[in-house]
């Protein structure tokens, strides 16, 4: 995956995240453990576009 790809991935999952936490809100989802999978899936992502552009 190339870095641009994966900035694309990031901002997708944080758009995603941010929709549930709205949801949530409103009304509480069945799995909430979906929020902080995603927010740890985010996490990564940016842990592994930090080590791709150290690397260039």
């Amino acid at each position: 995956m190339s870095v641009g790809e994966l900035r694309e991935r990031i901002e997708a999952e944080k758009a995603a995240l941010d929709t549930m936490k709205i949801n949530h809100a409103v009304s509480p989802l069945e799995d909430t453990s979906k929020i902080r999978k995603t927010r740890k899936d985010i996490a990564r992502m940016m842990t592994i576009l930090a080590e791709k552009e150290k690397q260039n």
